[in-house]
């Protein structure tokens, strides 16, 4: 990935949460009539406290910015913890991810199979499934049975047709979301969104929404879904299913 590369994705994703705040939002009264949804650039840049030019470059990719303005912008943005930290990162301020592929290593590959009626899956960032148990086959089915560039997760899910897992799906694509989008030039990661909008055409305003977060146990379907991360593992998360207790 490249500096360019980085900026731009910075500044669509500022450009989508300014598109997010309502002017009553952040105080702003009546405004007249406006083309776009949101605040308007001139707007952040003043309650920002910076020069509606540098915001404009900033939006654009064409420029950079110290850690405290950006504080001030994701403020003013209203962004949560989860998306500040996002756009930290894709300015610099953050530890990029680690290079290289995920591996599944056999501590946690023994430690799926353990798990006999747990569903339960390894995926890499682009939550490309690296390994699952038996449990996990058999309520969604054996990766090897599909061609390899659909053996994910969330194509997995998408494919389902389960409206009761479609929580889980649309939190799970946010945390997609927040890793990948620190490698804007990922081919796989664009290919997945690619085959995300074949399946599911309908859900093109999910695919296309730039909101990143990290992903929080989902309850549905009588499920707790979860995403752990592995110690050792980089790279490695486990995403499990575990019933739900009574209410």
């Amino acid at each position: 990935m490249t500096n360019d590369a980085l900026r731009r994705e910075l500044g669509a994703h500022l450009r989508a949460a300014r598109e997010h705040v309502r002017p009553q939002d952040v105080g702003l009264g009546g405004t007249g009539r406006r083309r776009t949804p949101g605040l308007r650039r001139e707007e952040v840049a003043t309650l920002a406290g910076v020069s509606v030019a540098w915001y404009t470059w900033l939006e654009q990719g064409r420029a950079s910015t110290t850690r405290q303005v950006l504080d001030a912008i994701c403020r003013v943005l209203g962004m949560d913890a989860d998306a500040h930290r996002h756009t930290l990162a894709l300015a610099g301020f953050l530890p990029p991810p680690a290079p290289g592929g995920a591996v599944l290593g056999e501590p946690t590959r023994a430690l799926l199979e353990s798990w006999t009626r747990t569903p339960a899956a390894a995926v890499d960032a682009r939550f490309d499934l690296l390994g699952c148990n038996d449990a996990y086959r058999r309520l969604w089915g054996d990766p090897a049975g599909v061609p390899a560039e659909r053996r994910n997760l969330l194509i997995t899910l998408a494919a389902a047709g389960r409206p009761e897992v479609e929580p889980v799906l649309r939190g799970l694509y946010e945390h997609f979301r927040a890793s990948t989008g620190l490698a804007p030039g990922d081919p796989r990661a664009a290919a997945v969104v690619e085959l995300l909008h074949e399946q599911r055409p309908e859900a093109a305003h999910w695919w296309e929404c730039r909101t990143v977060r990290e992903f929080a146990p989902v309850t549905a379907g009588g499920f707790t879904f979860s995403l752990l991360r592995t110690v050792g593992g980089a790279g490695v998360s486990i995403f499990t299913q575990v019933e739900s207790g009574p209410a």
